[in-house]
C-alpha cells in the first residue's frame, strides 16, 4: 500500500494556487479604486482574523506584543510594506499588467537573495551568483528592448522583499502576525476609509450587491492562503515549499498572456527566459544545498 500524501502539500498548492488565481478576484472590483480596495481588504481581513484566533482562543501574543515597543515597530514596518505591495499589486490587475506582477514574483526570490547579501552580509554560492546575475541580464534586456525598466515588477519585488526581510526578526506565527500588521494599520485605514466614503458612501454598500460581497470576501481571500501557507511550511521541507512558490507567478503569467491577451512577444520571451533559467539554476542549488 502506498503511503499517504502529505497534507502539506495539499495545503501549500491550495495557498499558491489561491495567489495565482487573485487576477481574476481584483479584476471583477475594477470598478473600486486600487486604495479603496486595499483598505477594505486591511479591514475585512482584521475581521476574520478576530473571529478566527477568537475561535481558537489564540489572543495570548497580544498583551506582550504593546509592551515590546521594537516589535510594535517592526510590525508596523512591516504593515506598511505588505500594504504598498497590495496597493501596487491590484493596481497592475486594473491597469492591464498582470504580466508585470508575475515577473515581479518571479524575480522575488532572486531579490530576497540579494538582500541577504546586502543587507545580512550572508555568502552566497557560485550557482546562486549564476543565478542572480542571469536574472539582472533578464530584467536588463526587458529594459533595452521596452525602452523603460520593468518598475512595477520590480518594485513589487523589491517591497515583498523588503517585507519579508522586515518579518524574519518578527517573533510571531504568521496568523497572529498578519492580526498584528492589520491592526497596526487601522489607525491609518479606518479614518481614510470613512474620508474616502464621504459624501456619497463609498464602493462598499453603494455600487452593487456583487460588488459589496466581494469586498467582504476580499478579508478571507487575504488570510486563508496566509493560514494554508503557515500549516504547510510545518509539514514540508524548506525546499519543497521554495519550488511550489512557483505555482503563483505561472498561473499569473497564464491568466496574463492566454486569459488577459496582454502583449508577449518573442522578444519578451528572452528576458523571461533568463529569468526562468535563473529559477531553475537557483532552486536545484537550494535542493541540493538543503
Amino acid at each position: 500500500m502506498s503511503a499517504p500524501m502529505n497534507p502539506g502539500v495539499v495545503q501549500a498548492a491550495a495557498a499558491f494556487v489561491l495567489w495565482g488565481l487573485y487576477p481574476l478576484f481584483f479584476l471583477w472590483l475594477a470598478a473600486v479604486p486600487p486604495l479603496d480596495v486595499v483598505l477594505h481588504r486591511s479591514l475585512w481581513s482584521l475581521a476574520f482574523l478576530v473571529v478566527v484566533l477568537s475561535a481558537r482562543r489564540q489572543w495570548q501574543w497580544l498583551v506582550p506584543l504593546l509592551r515590546q515597543p521594537r516589535q510594535l515597530l517592526v510590525y508596523g514596518t512591516s504593515a506598511l510594506l505588505i500594504a504598498a505591495n497590495w496597493l501596487l499589486y491590484v493596481h497592475a490587475v486594473q491597469s492591464g499588467q498582470v504580466l508585470q506582477a508575475s515577473l515581479g514574483y518571479f524575480i522575488n526570490p532572486l531579490v530576497n537573495v540579494s538582500l541577504g547579501v546586502l543587507v545580512l552580509q550572508e555568502r552566497l554560492r557560485r550557482t546562486q551568483w549564476a543565478a542572480v546575475a542571469l536574472a539582472a541580464l533578464g530584467v536588463a534586456w526587458l529594459t533595452w528592448t521596452a525602452g523603460t525598466a520593468p518598475w512595477l515588477a520590480l518594485s513589487l519585488a523589491l517591497l515583498f522583499g523588503a517585507y519579508a526581510l522586515v518579518r524574519k526578526t518578527a517573533q510571531l506565527g504568521a496568523l497572529e502576525g498578519l492580526a498584528a500588521e492589520t491592526l497596526l494599520l487601522m489607525p491609518i485605514v479606518v479614518p481614510v476609509l470613512l474620508w474616502r466614503s464621504w459624501p456619497d458612501g463609498g464602493a462598499f454598500l453603494h455600487n452593487g450587491t456583487l460588488i459589496s460581497v466581494l469586498l467582504l470576501l476580499s478579508g478571507p481571500l487575504t488570510a486563508l492562503p496566509l493560514w494554508l501557507f503557515a500549516a504547510a511550511a510545518r509539514r514540508l521541507p524548506l525546499a519543497s515549499i521554495g519550488l511550489m512558490q512557483y505555482i503563483s507567478p505561472t498561473l499569473q503569467f497564464v491568466l496574463a498572456v492566454w486569459v488577459f491577451h496582454e502583449s508577449f512577444d518573442s522578444t519578451r520571451l528572452l528576458g523571461f527566459a533568463a529569468i526562468w533559467f535563473a529559477l531553475v539554476l537557483y532552486s536545484v542549488d537550494a535542493w541540493r544545498g538543503r
